[in-house]
């Protein structure tokens, strides 16, 4: 009689297995796969997309997200512009803008930072309070990036231009290096990410270009004008639910984002200190939308300044309407609002 018994549920709990995997495999096929170029490789920008991969966010809106790593904003624009590999791409949004003007078909779709990210980071103890400041002084850049067509409206600001300061060409690994061992007055670079790098060792601070009327949407997502057509929805739901986490990042589970990307990037041996640091740091280029806009929702003031911004320095025309960079309506963060409460 144990051994009919002992049978019977061998039998039963194999059959409850095999319900279970079927279940699995019917789950996983009824998901809808994306896959997301990113602009580097994992920094602090990245904290809702690690954490909503980590907590099962886009599973749960149907969802099967595979992220890629990339090495620059500029070859993300180009490759997801070219509509063969990727359905999404993050990037800084004024690449993508320039990419289009060319004629790329790209367009933005969701803004989480809203105000520029570039800047001048300084020592503390020095005495440069702005572009003024900087005459006679060695300033390290990079020329190849999207600060560098920027450089003499800022010191122009300051009544001085390019002969009057030591600019030093350095590749884009090496800038963080040579700014933070003191080969370098001043430094210009994305500020989110180089502030809290070099501030281990040279405690620094910022100034924005956007202060000085250089201001445009920094990091973003943005899709392929044929894959927005045929995409749509789902690339709605990815924008939609990593805007809703980073609302709930910065509703005090900065942390929580930090292992998040520890946990799903374990070999990139990555330093928790910086990048607590580059998401607090990230928080003021987010801004607060206007009343009724959700986050991550492109804002048309933003768009037409960056078309005025753009334009200055002569890295995009004037002819098409700051709209023709973007799409509306695809950011509702709100609709995520239950599934993020459960966590």
């Amino acid at each position: 009689m144990k051994k009919i018994m002992s049978a019977a549920w061998l039998r039963i709990a194999m059959s409850a297995t095999g319900c279970l995997m079927a279940a699995a495999a019917a789950t996983a096929q009824s998901l809808e796969p994306l896959a997301v170029r990113l602009d580097w490789t994992p920094w602090g920008v990245h904290a809702a997309f690690h954490l909503a991969q980590q907590n099962g966010w886009y599973k749960q809106a149907g969802l099967d997200v595979r992220f890629e790593d990339g090495n620059g904003s500029v070859t993300t624009v180009q490759i997801v512009g070219s509509g063969d590999s990727f359905d999404v791409g993050h990037a800084a949004l004024a690449s993508m803008m320039i990419a289009r003007d060319k004629g790329l078909p790209v367009k933005a779709v969701a803004v989480f930072a809203r105000r520029s990210d570039i800047g001048l980071l300084v020592p503390d103890d020095s005495n440069i309070k702005g572009p003024a400041d900087l005459k006679g002084k060695k300033v390290v850049y990079t020329a190849g990036s999207l600060e560098a067509p920027f450089i003499d409206s800022f010191l122009a600001a300051g009544g001085i231009k390019r002969s009057d300061v030591e600019l030093l060409n350095v590749d884009a690994a090496s800038k963080a290096t040579t700014y933070a061992v003191g080969r370098a007055d001043a430094g210009v670079s994305t500020i989110p990410f180089f502030l809290p790098v070099v501030s281990q060792s040279r405690p620094s601070h910022a100034i924005s270009f956007a202060d000085y009327g250089l201001n445009m949407p920094s990091f973003g997502i943005f899709a392929n004008e044929d894959k927005l057509k045929t995409r749509g929805e789902a690339i709605s739901k990815f924008a939609s639910v990593t805007a809703r986490a980073w609302q709930y990042i910065y509703d005090g589970h900065q942390d929580e984002a930090v292992n998040a990307i520890i946990a799903q990037r374990p070999q990139a041996r990555l330093d928790r200190k910086v990048l607590r640091g580059q998401i607090d740091a990230l928080k003021p280029f987010f801004g607060t939308p206007p009343a009724g806009t959700p986050m991550g929702a492109p804002v048309p003031a933003n768009w037409e300044q960056a078309v005025k911004t753009l334009s200055s320095v002569g890295l995009i025309g004037t002819k098409a309407p700051a709209t023709d960079y973007y799409v509306s309506g695809l950011v509702h963060p709100e609709k995520y609002d239950a599934m993020v409460s459960k966590k």
